[in-house]
């Protein structure tokens, strides 16, 4: 058996959460891979909404075993509110649920720093969730962080006490206010509740699973256009989000990576600071975010949005490998008489490129558009993919041509039923 992977292709929000709770029954595993609590995954079925940070997207299924790989950062604070919100759902099985001893922990002074390196950037921020991320992925590759498994240790007291130390000495030098006993209080209780799960060593039992013939899909967190390496630097997320993390982030070879899943939306989004170049600010962004909801799921915060970006997207599915499309929130851009599609930047030379500049906070690009009639028709209640407007069949097809990849899955909605497979 080979692993899957289900990644985002924009700058995250992209509605994974929904389509790995979708394609979970035909899956045996489900293992996150990267990020932490920074992630939002909303999920709905029927009157309930969900939304998970830390604990991959096929809990709700009774068949499914659920592995948080070594490539998260978990904050146990906020792993204990999680499980505690889903201890009422019928579905939910605790022994379903495995994590990995390499995962590394987020500390309270890793949320401390995270906030005060944001303070220090002025009018410059990045726009990070301050859920202690960055801080974190620096002290995994600086080879001082704590893992899962160091809390069974007899010495774990004395390293998070040495940890911590290292933070409040970095902490000294900002000017910048904290307390904090309520954080370590939050943290040593989800210390201890955490104990009662099941910590395994992921690389082998994953291995083994697909020895045994299991199916694995790898569940990714934020998107392709905010990775360390390939996405819109500086203002990125503290990990790499592309197909190549499910390796490093679980534990599996190359050769086991079978289909590469993009999720995107029919429009962009962002939240926080950096480049966006087809962001709308005006009335028609303004009713995108309206009619979609878009609102941070971790934060609250109003993601900026815009039309869909066909050079980004294209840029995405290379460096992903991607074999597969789903498009989510068709039924946003309902309404709209004529909507637009970036087929390709110019530069401050008025040259046309339909590839992504090295840098796109210094390197200007003007969206060049190409115009679709739009479609007035509520799709929410459609249930086939054939009973669509004609018009939103080609801008599917459109997008199709232009990429070369089909999009096997057209979203119209939150729920599980609002899927239409293509």
């Amino acid at each position: 058996m080979s692993v899957d992977v289900l990644l985002g292709l924009q700058w995250g929000d992209e509605g994974k959460g929904k389509i790995v709770d979708f394609l979970t029954p035909k899956y045996d595993v489900i293992a996150r891979f990267q990020g932490g609590p920074n992630a939002g995954h909303t999920l709905k079925f029927g009157d309930t909404k969900h939304v998970l940070h830390q604990i991959p997207s096929g809990i709700f299924h009774k068949g499914a075993e659920n592995v948080i790989g070594n490539g998260v950062v978990l904050d146990p604070a906020i792993f204990k509110k999680e499980i505690l919100a889903l201890e009422h759902f019928e579905n939910y099985d605790k022994s379903r649920l495995l994590i990995s001893k390499k995962a590394q922990l987020i500390l309270p002074t890793h949320r401390i720093l995270d906030g005060a390196y944001e303070h220090a950037k002025g009018d410059k921020k990045i726009g990070s969730t301050l859920k202690g991320i960055g801080p974190t992925y620096e002290d995994k590759i600086s080879r001082v962080g704590l893992r899962v498994g160091d809390i069974l240790s007899k010495d774990f007291t004395t390293k998070y006490k040495a940890l911590r130390q290292r933070h409040l000495d970095i902490l000294s030098r900002y000017d910048f206010e904290f307390d904090l006993s309520e954080l370590e209080t939050a943290f040593h209780e989800g210390i201890d509740f955490l104990k009662s799960f099941q910590m395994i060593d992921s690389e082998y039992h994953l291995n083994h699973r697909l020895a045994d013939g299991k199916s694995i899909l790898a569940e990714g967190a934020q998107g392709s256009l905010l990775d360390i390496d390939f996405g819109s630097y500086p203002f990125v997320t503290s990990s790499n989000t592309t197909t190549a993390a499910a390796c490093t982030g679980l534990g599996v070879a190359v050769n086991k990576i079978g289909e590469v899943f993009g999720v995107f939306k029919a429009y962009c989004t962002r939240v926080g600071s950096g480049p966006f170049p087809t962001e709308l600010h005006d009335a028609t962004g303004e009713l995108i975010r309206k009619n979609g909801g878009e609102f941070g799921a971790t934060t609250g915060r109003p993601r900026r949005c815009g039309w869909l970006d066909l050079p980004a997207l294209k840029y995405a599915i290379m460096v992903n490998g991607a074999t597969r499309l789903y498009m989510m929130k068709a039924d946003v851009l309902s309404g709209f008489d004529t909507i637009q599609v970036c087929t390709a930047y110019k530069d401050e030379n008025g040259k046309l490129t339909d590839e992504m500049p090295f840098d796109l906070n210094d390197q200007g690009v003007t969206p060049v558009y190409e115009n679709f009639e739009g479609w007035s028709e509520d799709l929410t209640e459609v249930a086939e993919y054939n009973d669509l407007p004609q018009a939103v069949k080609t801008y599917v097809e459109f997008i199709e041509e232009q990429v070369g990849l089909t999009i096997d899955i057209v979203s119209v909605g939150p729920d599980r039923k609002q899927t239409l497979l293509k």
